[in-house]
């Protein structure tokens, strides 16, 4: 285990992990900006990965039902209601795409309501801090670079949960097992993308070569950008960043935190290597005094005798 397993930039999780010849890394660009909240990711999530139901009561202060990511909950679109400064730029729809007619809501022409709406789920970190607790290795990197949970494998400890900078990863009070998105691992295996991707009828969730999707979404920020809407910004797909850039990044409009996001993750396991050196150096002291302790009476005893 070294620093450079646990932080900075990481070309290549997937043969860190010992996978060769492993394909380009795959991952999610979510574009909140054309989210509608329809819920179909969270359906088809649902459907694909036999995830059992995880409460149908709305919290009376949102249309959004789940709350939050949770072990039965791995795609979560939170619903946001905003006071909008009345120049606030309606985001327009990404070149080529076909840009629907707004209804005719007089607090929304005047600038001073707006829904933000964003599809959340696992971050797929380049440096995953439930991998490195992971007592059972039930927890794995797989060769497209995403993490993955082995159900049958994991004993329900929960170190996992605490270590997520994300809060992503949960446990399922039934049997004490944690779950989280997979990226549909066993479709990934059959050349399909995940549920998910393929349900979202605005193309808000893009799946892709995670290379690619990071030069699409930088271009996608310049459009909205030139168009007016200068909040629009990314969150997530720095590989410089605390956790080495995720797997699954987000456009936003607004600050990460008015979307339950935090504001500057960092892999909750980073500073492993310096805490056992510290943990050494003050055991051998520890030793060192304890030893003498008992050497220097024998000593003074000796020197007394002389």
């Amino acid at each position: 285990m070294t620093d450079s397993l646990l932080s900075g930039p990481g070309p290549d999780p997937a043969g860190d992990a010992g996978h060769t010849d492993a394909p380009p890394r795959v991952g999610f660009f979510t574009d909140t900006s054309v989210c509608i909240g329809c819920k179909a990711c969270e359906v088809a999530c649902k459907e694909w990965n036999a995830i059992p139901e995880d409460g149908l009561s709305l919290t009376g202060m949102s249309y959004d039902n789940t709350g939050s990511l949770g072990a039965s909950t791995w795609r979560h679109v939170a619903f946001i209601e905003q006071s909008a400064p009345p120049a606030a730029a309606q985001a327009p729809a990404p070149e080529g795409r076909t840009e629907l007619p707004l209804a005719a809501d007089p607090p929304a022409a005047g600038g001073e309501f707006r829904w933000l709406m964003s599809s959340d789920v696992c971050k797929h970190c380049t440096h995953a801090a439930c991998l490195d607790v992971c007592p059972t290795g039930s927890l794995f990197r797989t060769e497209f670079g995403t993490v993955v949970v082995q159900e049958d494998i994991c004993n329900g400890c929960g170190y996992c949960v605490p270590a997520c900078p994300y809060g992503v990863i949960d446990q399922r009070p039934s049997d004490g097992r944690a779950f989280k998105c997979t990226l549909c691992y066993d479709r990934l295996g059959a050349g399909l993308e995940p549920a998910c991707a393929k349900a979202c009828p605005t193309e808000s969730i893009q799946f892709g070569p995670l290379d690619e999707l990071r030069a699409r979404a930088a271009l996608r920020v310049e459009q909205l950008h030139a168009a007016g809407v200068p909040d629009a910004r990314l969150y997530g797909h720095d590989p410089e960043d605390g956790v080495g850039g995720d797997g699954a990044f987000f456009l936003l409009l607004d600050e990460p935190e008015v979307y339950g996001l935090p504001p500057d993750p960092v892999v909750t396991t980073r500073d492993l290597p310096a805490m056992w050196k510290h943990a050494g150096a003050a055991a051998l002291s520890l030793a060192g005094g304890f030893a003498l302790s008992f050497a220097l009476p024998a000593l003074l005893r000796r020197k007394g005798r002389r």
